[in-house]
């Protein structure tokens, strides 16, 4: 039976006991900023155990991609060096909102496994919590198991908990033995590969509350989870997950590009460990991961930087992980079609991470063995926090990398130096990233030390007006400054990458400042310099202004980053994604996951789009505090950056653009005026940013622009003016260097009845030029004549020159010289007695031309 076989019948089974068949979630899940992966079936569902949310069906059953790599459930050290735990896994589940319970549970498992898929009753075991004699008896008068193989076990095992409080309830596992010592309950829970859990029916009927007390719920649920992955194996008789047609395809198709066969143990691990990670990573990022330095992208880093340096353990050291994608969407593209629609997209983002890994990976396993070499010397096990450190920072190796490396050699590493070299990392970074309007450096944990006279959150009054009439709900003073509460403020306080406000609070005729903003328990507290004149107390009349223009500058740029996010993603592709965004004053940053530069085409038309949607005059509509699941039905997006209670705001511009944004905005898109994109960068692989400008800042960029042009244009004109002069020293120097050629024919001059001839070829690049060199032979030679004959491209050219002297005595003419000498070359010319020029055509006959100069003189004497 394959995998997509016992998927099927297990949705079929389900539905056939009245289960609505529902999609997975996504395993990153965005609306949930408690997880970085979602890691069990039921996440989709914690809002109904949670009682703030209901689905519209009581049964539902599904296959979800699960990710386990961090927190309680991390399961990265085992992968590859078992045969069962994995980072990424398929988890089938069946669930009941407060509809069948434990009964229909318990008999509905065990008639799936045994009746359907024939497991040998004989090897299954069951586990209860020690208090739930229910669950016990159940299985004993609902199913056939053999009694003695109903154990029970305590909290650690048996007890499900979603968190410290909450819902939770006792569970029943089902386990399956292979061994041959099958009925044996010491291998139950003992975590041997022999004996291994495969479903596990959690039971929710209880609340526990701040002091631990339970309280039986109004409705009781049923959630379980069953390792299909591990069922796989089962039912297809391997004794490895990686033997199964899950990993089958993956694993060969590793074989064939390290040319190494799946035969040996040291081989084995470092197969398993690359088909498994490239699950994770290729399931990720096609639900809109990256990965990065911080979060889930920092786990998808370690995991590929895991991934590659396992595939130098079998050849492959160049990167390879990209290859992989293909054939993971050939064989799960059906059952989950999103990674093959973002099948190029994930092989792009892998290959750019994997090559940017690849570059230091060598230099930093050298460093490992030099650190290993040196302790071996001094007998030492423990790699300094220092080097670890260095691995890290340097080279990017995460600490997990580093420590592997450490245990294949015998060595340990010292995480408690590294954690606090890290530590102080961060501690830089928070000093250096420090900016705020003023000197003024408040941290805020708590109302501890204010005079409250009211303990009801500030209302906040900022998306209707600008100004607003509070009294002071909340005092304390610190050092140089006055914190204040009000009852209501228009301030809007920094989140969603929108800055803060700022402005004034007016007390009669004073104006104070407001310098900083924070918010503590839905309190927000205005930071102000210090009262000299202790205006300020409990029950005191302000108003609460906003500094306008700069709101409104802030506005334009975040309600139009919206609209960049719809541009983007009918331009560039739906798997575009915000990774993060700055709204202030004076301009916009917006982070977005995409895999290589925009072209300018690109760029230039995601702009013109932006502008064109702008002109349209979209009103905004405002959702406010509607239900989460109602905006998620209305199909907005969410936006990067913020948190998502039960209630929610949702931010519409006409049928263009509809998100999750609880920033403030204008009121139509005509307000935003004019977008202009002034940068694109690169900021991480995978990750890209744009900064733009909107209303008074495209003004002030275009006039920033025609002053640049015009400073440029004086340095043009200063520029060509040099360029000019440049160019006529270099032409002089040019010349004086050719006019070197007449020394050696003043030199060699021949006579002819008594006068002088000076004669010879020279080079020149034109007759302007070699007319010039006649002028200059004439001003030398003295008493005389002068032929200078040049090969000009594929012409001849000729000047002849005649001294004063014997133009007078001897009636000689360089106008007759030349004209003579030009027959000798094809050609004719003529001129004034003291200088002449002539051109010809056949250069053949240049040296009978230069031979015949003092036969032609003869002639005219």
């Amino acid at each position: 039976m394959t995998s997509n076989q016992i998927r099927k019948q297990f949705w079929e089974f389900f539905k056939g006991k009245k289960h609505k068949i529902v999609s997975s979630a996504p395993v990153v899940p965005f609306d949930d900023p408690t997880l970085l992966f979602t890691n069990a079936g039921m996440n989709q569902f914690k809002d109904v155990f949670l009682g703030t949310g209901k689905r519209d069906y009581k049964r539902a059953a599904d296959t979800q991609k699960c990710i386990r790599v961090s927190g309680k459930h991390n399961d990265l050290e085992e992968v590859g060096h078992d045969t069962y735990h994995h980072t990424f896994f398929e988890m089938l589940g069946n669930w009941s909102f407060g509809d069948y319970y434990k009964p229909e549970a318990i008999e509905w498992a065990w008639e799936l496994l045994t009746e359907v898929w024939k497991l040998p009753k004989e090897r299954l075991w069951a586990t209860v919590y020690k208090d739930d004699d229910e669950a016990n008896k159940l299985w004993k008068t609902k199913t056939d198991i053999k009694h003695n193989h109903i154990l029970k076990f305590g909290e650690k095992d048996n007890f499900w908990e979603m968190g410290d409080t909450g819902p939770c309830g006792p569970c029943s596992e089902i386990h399956i033995n292979l061994g041959d010592d099958f009925d044996n309950p010491e291998y139950v829970n003992a975590g041997t590969p022999e004996c291994i859990e495969i479903w596990n029916l959690v039971f929710i009927q209880y609340n526990r509350d701040e002091n631990g007390v339970l309280h039986d719920l109004p409705a009781k649920h049923v959630d379980t989870g069953m390792g299909f992955e591990r069922v796989c194996a089962v039912l297809q008789k391997k004794n490895s997950n990686y033997d199964t047609d899950i990993f089958s395809p993956l694993i060969e198709e590793i074989s064939i590009l390290s040319k190494v066969s799946y035969e040996k143990e040291e081989d084995k691990i470092p197969m398993r460990v690359i088909a498994d990670h490239i699950r994770a990573l290729t399931f990720a990022i096609a639900d809109g991961a990256v990965p990065g330095n911080e979060g889930r992208g920092y786990v998808l880093r370690r995991i590929l930087r895991r991934a590659a340096r396992y595939g130098r353990k079998i050849n492959l050291n160049e990167p390879f992980l990209s290859k992989l994608v293909d054939v993971l969407s050939a064989n799960m593209g059906e059952v989950f079609p999103e990674i093959k629609e973002k099948n190029d997209y994930v092989k792009k983002v892998i290959q750019g991470e994997e090559e940017s890994f690849n570059a230091t990976l060598d230099r930093g396993i050298e460093l490992f063995e030099e650190i290993v070499k040196k302790l071996n010397k001094k007998k030492g096990k423990i790699i300094p926090g220092e080097d670890v450190f260095k691995l890290y920072d340097t080279f990017g190796f995460p600490v997990d990398l580093t420590n592997i490396m450490a245990t294949e050699k015998g060595f340990s590493i010292d995480e408690v130096k590294f954690g606090e070299l890290m530590d102080q990392q961060k501690e830089r970074a928070r000093e250096a990233s420090k900016e705020k309007f003023s000197s003024v450096n408040v941290v805020l944990n708590d109302l501890k030390g204010f005079k409250l006279i009211s303990p009801e959150p500030t209302v906040f009054t900022g998306y209707d007006e600008l100004e607003t009439n509070s009294k002071v709900s909340g005092f304390k003073r610190d050092n140089e400054t006055d914190l204040v509460i009000l009852d209501q403020s228009p301030f809007y306080v920094e989140a969603g990458g929108q800055v803060d406000d700022t402005g004034f609070l007016l007390i009669n005729d004073n104006k104070l400042k407001v310098v900083d903003l924070q918010k503590v328990d839905n309190q927000i507290i205005h930071i102000v310099p210090n009262d000299k004149q202790k205006l300020i107390e409990p029950g005191k009349e302000v108003i609460a202004e906003v500094d306008s223009n700069r709101r409104w500058d802030i506005m334009r740029n975040h309600s139009v980053t919206h609209f960049l996010h719809a541009a983007l993603r009918k331009i560039l592709g739906t798997h575009v994604q915000q990774a993060g965004s700055y709204v202030g004053p004076d301009h916009l940053r917006f982070d977005f996951t995409h895999f290589t530069k925009p072209s300018p085409e690109e760029m230039k038309e995601i702009e013109t789009l932006v502008n064109e949607q702008l002109r349209r005059n979209l009103p905004m509509i405002h959702h406010r505090n509607i239900p989460f699941e109602e905006a998620k039905k209305m199909g907005a997006l969410m936006f990067f950056g913020d948190k998502y209670g039960d209630k929610v705001n949702v931010v519409q511009f006409g049928d263009y653009t509809m998100e999750f944004c609880g920033g403030t905005h204008v009121k139509n898109s005509s307000e935003i005026g004019l977008f202009k994109i002034i940068s694109e960068s690169s900021i991480a692989s995978g990750v890209r940013r744009i900064e733009a400008v909107t209303g008074a800042g495209v003004e002030k960029y275009i006039q920033s622009q025609l002053e640049h042009m015009k400073q440029f244009s004086h340095r043009i004109d200063e520029l060509l003016e040099t360029k000019k002069k440049l160019e006529k020293e270099i032409s002089d120097l040019k010349l004086k260097e050719k006019l070197g050629q007449l020394d050696h024919i003043l030199s060699l001059h021949s006579e002819e009845k008594g006068i002088k001839i000076f004669k010879g070829k020279v080079q020149a690049d034109s007759m302007d030029e070699l007319k010039s060199f006649g002028d200059e032979l004439r001003n030398k030679m003295g008493s005389g004549v002068g032929a200078l004959i040049s090969q000009i491209e594929d012409k001849v050219g000729i000047v002849a020159v005649v001294s004063d002297d014997l133009i007078k005595e001897k009636k000689l003419s360089a106008g007759k010289i030349v004209a003579e000498l030009a027959k000798l070359v094809g050609g004719a010319g003529g001129g004034r007695p003291h200088l002449a020029t002539a051109g010809g055509k056949d250069v053949s006959g240049i040296p009978a031309a230069i031979s015949k100069v003092e036969k032609v003189v003869g002639e005219f004497l």
